[in-house]
């Protein structure tokens, strides 16, 4: 393409290539189909599409969790708004994705008609302001300013770990501009030697003598400092524990891993390395409901060294500023030159205790989530909505390299058949584990058609318990409002265009049938399987009973 026929809808393309995004979700409407010609015709960046707005958005999100941004194109209101809400989960859930509306051209904005897709007053800003409200930056683009606009909305959101929003009007895309002429300069969070030096002091006062327990947590992963925990847990040898929102942030598999932290809920032998620790170290930690069973954490706080992305804490003191990097090497040093060594941490129980079951034996949530956790391997990306599933894989130890992704903190109902979809469109290479409640599936299962579209080899795992358990643990057992429709699941990959050679359905009632199902899945490895899993509609993991107590 020659410079002259170069526009700002290429220059916005290119600067989402450049941070690792080769693929676009979304749906496509008048306001934007001459930037999608232009999507067509780029050499790095491709037209995946979605089934609507909504699921576009939850995509975008899956994508973006593992490739580190992700975007989405929409239509201006209609497709926008739909969408909103999975922008929302991804800045509650700091998962950088770059939102692009496509809207009417400045000269119709500027006349005030009444067009459609627009709120007939004539006032075309009524849902950028609302985008302000769940995006780290947003810029309305004119010509003049556009790439510049382009760069700080895209810079901002890669650094803030949150969601971009760009409108952009038919006519300032197809505007002329100029190739980028430098590599886009991203932010980077800084220290002083001041902080570091007080930092310092501060951990040489503090530490001595002191037994150490060490819980991480999802923002690590999120701000990109995974490598640096885990250079520091191998230089150090300390115990480390997770909240479920980090699950498989540390190798669960290792003698170092103690397992999930979730406040009351916890195991006893977690919850006792966690709370009674001389010195509690947190990386990357936020507590939220869900994943402390309705905040029952219960820490000293004359214990805690808290690292945050920007500052740090040793006991009531701050330092800042003081990148999580840096404040991860600072303490690795001053533990190895103290010596100090980790909690003694009481027996796990042995898993020769666990229970075991017969093939005929009717299926159960303990059952199921046991047996998943088994069959898993290395390279899985196990994607758990937010539900039974979440709560009954959050104590399962994965094996190194696997990948958990849940949304506890949005916990938006159905996110996680798109985000599916999004995860295997990231990482070609790993299979996907979808694992869904039929509650949550009849929100977004319109994506099944993009997995057989995109040949996902994924496995979904639905468990047709009869409505919403998660709901009904908390609230209305027996309520009809936690009733669903009864779908025939059979029929599901065939309606949405899976073909008998590429797709495999399964039903499961009995513990024998699950392992059967389970065995074909892997020895299936290139094929789109679906397992319907039937339990109670009263069955739910502990874990769930707990918080759901709690709540």
């Amino acid at each position: 393409m020659s410079n002259s026929e170069y526009t700002i809808g290429d220059y916005l393309l290119d600067r989402l290539a450049e941070i690792g995004i080769t693929d676009l979700f979304g749906v496509p409407g008048d306001y934007n189909l001459h930037f999608l010609d232009h999507v067509e015709d780029h050499d790095k960046i491709r037209w995946v599409g979605s089934s609507n707005e909504l699921n576009a958005g939850y995509s975008a999100d899956g994508y973006a969790r593992l490739r580190g941004a992700g975007a989405l194109v929409t239509t201006y209101g209609v497709g926008e708004l739909s969408a909103i809400n999975a922008i929302a989960g991804s800045y509650a859930e700091s998962v950088p994705v770059i939102h692009i509306a496509g809207a009417p051209s400045k000269e119709i904005q500027s006349s005030g008609r009444k067009t459609h897709h627009s709120l007939g007053d004539g006032d075309y800003r009524h849902f950028f302001r609302m985008a302000n409200e769940t995006c780290a930056a947003t810029a309305d683009l004119e010509t003049p300013t556009a790439t510049w606009e382009i760069d700080r909305v895209i810079r901002t959101a890669m650094y803030a770990k949150k969601p971009g929003y760009l409108v952009l009007a038919a006519d300032v895309a197809a505007s002329p501009a100029t190739p980028p002429q430098q590599p886009l300069e991203l932010i980077h969070a800084g220290s002083t030697p001041a902080a570091e030096k007080a930092f310092e002091e501060a951990l040489r006062s503090f530490l001595p003598g002191k037994k150490i327990t060490v819980m991480a947590d999802l923002l690590v992963h999120r701000i990109g400092a995974s490598e640096n925990l885990h250079k520091f847990l191998e230089d150090t040898g300390l115990p480390v524990a997770t909240l479920s929102w980090g699950k498989t942030l540390v190798d669960e598999s290792s003698a170092e891993f103690i397992g999930i932290y979730a406040g009351a809920a916890s195991t006893e032998p977690v919850r006792k390395a966690v709370e009674e620790a001389d010195a509690l170290i947190t990386v990357g930690v936020e507590f939220t409901d869900n994943i402390t069973a309705g905040f029952s954490n219960n820490i000293d706080p004359s214990t805690w060294i808290d690292i945050a992305r920007h500052e740090a804490h040793v006991g009531p003191e701050a330092y800042t500023p003081l990148s999580m990097e840096r404040a991860l090497e600072i303490l690795a040093e001053v533990v190895k030159d103290l010596g100090n060594t980790g909690t003694q941490i009481e027996d796990q129980e042995d898993s020769a205790e666990q229970p075991s079951y017969n093939k005929e034996d009717a299926l159960t949530q303990d059952m199921l989530w046991n047996e998943v956790a088994e069959h898993l391997d290395s390279d899985d990306i196990v994607l758990a909505e937010q539900g039974t599933s979440f709560f009954g894989m959050s104590g399962m130890r994965f094996p190194q390299g696997a990948t958990f992704i849940g949304q506890p903190m949005w916990g938006s109902i159905g996110y996680t058949l798109p985000a599916a979809v999004g995860a295997g469109v990231a990482e070609p290479d790993r299979r996907p584990v979808l694992l869904i409640g039929d509650g949550s599936a009849q929100l977004t299962i319109q994506e099944i058609g993009q997995m057989v579209r995109e040949k996902i080899p994924a496995i979904i795992l639905l468990v047709n318990n009869s409505g919403y358990t998660v709901e009904r643990a908390i609230h209305g057992m027996n309520a009809r409002y936690n009733d669903i429709p009864e779908w025939n699941w059979k029929h599901a990959l065939p309606f949405f265009g899976g073909a008998e050679d590429s797709t495999i359905y399964a039903s499961v009632n009995t513990y024998g049938e699950l392992q059967d199902s389970l065995s074909m899945a892997e020895s299936n490895q290139d094929k789109l399987v679906f397992i319907e899993v039937k339990t109670a509609k009263d069955d739910a993991p502990e874990l769930l009973r707990e918080v759901a107590r709690q709540l």
